[in-house]
């Protein structure tokens, strides 16, 4: 933070140039200007804002729903991403990464079955229209001003070319009962059938093991279990449905 008189200011440095068309949409806080500092480092400064972030009981709301189906839907977001020379990401190339990080770590419950489900339908899980996905759309990135009562997405630096059920997938198993996932998804402007339930499923697994490896890794193993809990969740909700 940054104080002059009454003024603040949300300072980062080295923020990517995807941070100013964020802001040009209105999905972070105002980009106010951007500088080259003698080190070469670029500072950028934003609105400092007066907020909170969401609770997990407010993410099923109308308006996380509609912030998303904007990102989702933001041709100036995508355009951005392509020049900053990121390419789309299929469920193969989600599986090869996952596969590639699991080699060497210990045996967890549920892991082959998942492994085995992701490569059985990878190919049928896919879906070709790509867009701008945040990848990691838990409550605390999400920050309501308090005074305008604008919603905002941040922290994006793991943002991808993908499916936009990859979003919705976390957001559903998280935060939204199974009963209400249909509706939730009508108001997106989907119907959940056969394809769209597939790919959320397909997605929420191999999202959950992308986090368990993550809390692994930091040593985060209370948080790493509450994944491993999900993931044997998933394993029985998936068999119930594909064999």
């Amino acid at each position: 933070m940054a104080e002059s008189a009454e003024n603040k200011l949300f300072i980062k440095r080295n923020s990517s140039p995807f941070l100013a068309v964020l802001s040009a949409e209105g999905i972070v806080p105002k980009l106010l200007w951007t500088r080259r500092m003698g080190n070469g480092d670029v500072l950028t400064a934003q609105e400092w804002k007066n907020g909170r972030v969401l609770t997990p009981e407010e993410m099923g709301s109308k308006e996380v729903n509609r912030l998303l189906k904007k990102i989702h839907t933001s041709e100036p977001l995508l355009l951005m991403m392509r020049r900053l020379g990121k390419k789309p990401v299929s469920t193969d190339i989600f599986l090869e990464h996952l596969i590639r990080r699991a080699k060497g770590r210990p045996d967890m419950h549920g892991f082959d079955r998942s492994m085995a489900f992701l490569r059985k339908m990878a190919a049928h899980a896919d879906y070709p229209y790509k867009t701008v996905c945040h990848s990691d759309v838990n409550h605390n990135n999400w920050l309501l001003d308090k005074e305008e009562k604008q919603l905002y997405l941040v922290d994006w630096d793991q943002a991808v070319i993908s499916d936009p059920a990859m979003d919705l997938a976390m957001l559903l198993l998280w935060y939204v009962s199974e009963d209400e996932w249909e509706d939730w998804v009508r108001l997106y402007g989907w119907e959940m059938n056969d394809s769209l339930h597939l790919r959320l499923i397909w997605h929420m697994m191999a999202q959950t093991l992308r986090f368990i490896f993550w809390y692994q890794e930091h040593a985060q193993i209370r948080k790493m279990l509450l994944f491993e809990k999900d993931l044997l969740w998933l394993n029985e909700y998936a068999a119930g449905f594909y064999h």
